[in-house]
């Protein structure tokens, strides 16, 4: 009886991962350009949609909130290649380790933002953010979809690690 060998870069679920990441980046820098060429948000200053949410444009330069500010084309090549990095790691984590598809789509989500994020620091200096949340006088970070994407990767990941079938998993071994 021979053994199957699993191939080392691709899994089972490898191809629901890859195409949430493909999506996310396709969408994500489709709707950069949109307000980048199109709409010009950059020319039109801040654009009120509600009473909570404004278009901005705001180039971040540094990572979440704005930290480790990285002037430089240097720092912003630095920054991407964090990213990549980063990615490379998760997508060897979906191929060799995940066998639920809610792991395989949070992990797609979450390369899929830092990749269309690590694309802008190259093509613009920094990454494009947009959206501003609003309330009672309170701002909070301004943000993308890739943003969001990230956010909700990490949510469904989390959502993973603490459910109560996956305690139940690791308790009976």
């Amino acid at each position: 009886m021979t053994q199957q060998r699993t191939p080392w870069l691709w899994g089972p679920l490898s191809q629901l991962g890859l195409t949430v990441l493909v999506l996310t980046l396709a969408f994500d820098q489709a709707h950069k350009w949109w307000m980048l060429i199109i709409f010009r948000i950059q020319e039109k200053g801040r654009v009120a949609v509600t009473p909570f949410l404004d278009l901005v444009y705001v180039l971040n330069t540094g990572v979440s909130y704005g930290m480790f500010l990285q002037d430089t084309p240097s720092g912003q090549w630095l920054l991407a290649g964090f990213a990549v990095l980063a990615v490379l790691a998760m997508a060897l984590w979906l191929a060799r380790g995940v066998r639920d598809k809610v792991v395989a789509a949070s992990l797609g989500l979450v390369m899929g933002g830092a990749l269309s994020n690590a694309v802008d620091r190259v093509l613009l200096g920094g990454v494009a953010d947009f959206f501003s949340l609003h309330a009672l006088g309170f701002y909070w970070y301004v943000f993308n979809i890739a943003d969001v994407a990230i956010v909700a990767g990490v949510a469904g990941l989390l959502y993973d690690a603490f459910s109560p079938s996956r305690n139940r998993a690791a308790k009976s071994t």
